[in-house]
């Protein structure tokens, strides 16, 4: 009855998550916007599609989720550093490392504001502010139709090596350091300029080959325009390594807030779970086990009974020492055994008799002291099997049950309890 009862609160239980579960699916919820510009959200305003084009091209591309405070030690080989407008602003450290590495022949490719690379190599955004009109783009000869920009670049004002966008640095009264002050262009290349003349992507080169390629609108690498405009043909000699040449591809993930790595894939694995139809089922399946563990963990009702293991009585231990001494043929020493365990169990102090002279002196006085004839008859009867001789196994068999017959009359048996 129990067992039914658990199933069906089981079932119940099921039910009525499926239920809620089907509701909230139903309701309909704002959808999470994200803006970022990281290669780890599959968004439309994500950069994921930047990341998977290249690697189907061949490209080696790296995922780079720790500060760039080393960065130059740690590339060795020709590398492409891509900044696409992370949220959050590189420290005077990293902005030093950023310029010793182009000054060296290091490549950047800068979009947006770039955390703060565009105002070091001195340009800033037009308009720095909220975009209320966008601006047309002329297409490369020949080239495809490309959509309009949001932001162009422009020279930056006289006020300040870091400009608008790092103003908050400066309320920390930290004086810049001069890294920025000696990364000097020696020319500069227009790769794309708007209807308005001012450039839209920019490529600047400096002593020793590096460069630095600054884009002007960030939402050229959304995953959305990467789908629905042609912008990949246009953007992806952008991606080349110093000197032109296809190398390894440093996308930073780190100031786009996924400086966690084991956080970040937390992040995106529950990010699927809540989103993707598969993975509400993984969930509705977690909850209905867990609630299946849950209910079987606590017992409903009385406790089940159990087989309960008696140990053997006295008696038992008679016969049992009965037989063994009768498989070994000593029928004489197997009696007087018999009868000596008999009297140490009646015995209060569990004193025992191995002598034959004082056992048989003992049953008779037991004999005197029983009140019951059978019990009289019973001693008697064992006092016989003492004295005979060569009675065989029918000897060890009929002392076993007298000495039985002695205790029961001695002990009256109690009623068993009832299981």
């Amino acid at each position: 009855m129990w067992r039914r009862l658990e199933i069906g609160l089981a079932l119940l239980l099921a039910a009525a998550i499926g239920i809620a579960v089907w509701l909230a699916r139903r309701t309909p919820q704002p959808p999470e916007i994200d803006h970022r510009k990281s290669t780890l959200l599959s968004g439309p305003y994500g950069s994921r599609a930047v990341y998977d084009v290249l690697v189907q091209l061949g490209r080696p591309v790296q995922r780079r989720r720790t500060s760039l405070a080393d960065f130059t030690a740690e590339i060795r080989e020709p590398a492409l550093l891509v900044e696409l407008n992370p949220p959050e602003v590189l420290d005077l450290a990293e902005l030093d490392e950023v310029a010793y590495y182009v000054q060296r022949g290091g490549a950047v490719l800068s979009a947006g504001w770039g955390g703060g690379i565009t105002s070091c190599a001195g340009w800033e955004l037009e308009p720095s502010g909220f975009v209320r009109e966008s601006v047309y783009v002329v297409p490369p000869p020949g080239g495809p139709v490309l959509p309009r920009s949001a932001r162009v670049l422009k020279r930056k004002r006289p006020s300040g090596i870091f400009g608008e966008k790092l103003s908050a640095l400066a309320k920390e009264s930290i004086t810049p350091t001069t890294s920025c002050d000696s990364l000097v262009a020696v020319r500069s290349e227009t790769l794309l300029v708007s209807t308005t003349k001012l450039p839209v992507a920019l490529r600047l080169w400096y002593e020793r080959g590096g460069s630095i390629t600054l884009v002007a609108d960030a939402g050229w690498f959304a995953n959305r325009t990467w789908r629905d405009t042609d912008v990949p043909l246009v953007a992806l000699p952008w991606f080349d390594s110093p000197r032109g040449r296809p190398g390894h591809v440093v996308l930073d993930e780190y100031h786009q807030g996924f400086q966690d790595e084991d956080q970040a894939t937390w992040d995106l694995v529950w990010g699927w779970l809540r989103s993707s139809p598969v993975g509400w089922a993984i969930l509705q399946l977690l909850a209905i086990a867990l609630v299946w563990l849950a209910v079987h963990a606590v017992r409903f009702g009385p406790a089940l009974s159990v087989i309960q293991r008696r140990r053997r009585s006295p008696l038992e231990h008679l016969e049992a020492l009965g037989a063994g001494l009768e498989s070994a043929g000593a029928t004489e020493t197997a009696v007087q055994r018999l009868t000596a365990g008999l009297r140490r169990r009646l015995s209060r102090t569990g004193s025992v008799y191995t002598d034959e002279k004082q056992i048989k002196a003992w049953l008779e006085t037991l004999e005197l002291a029983m009140r019951d004839p059978k019990g009289r008859a019973a001693v008697k009867r064992l006092r016989r099997l003492m004295n005979e001789r060569n009675g065989g196994d029918a000897q060890v068999l009929a002392a076993a049950q007298t000495v039985e017959d002695v205790w029961e009359q001695l002990h009256p048996p109690t009623a068993r309890a009832r299981f």
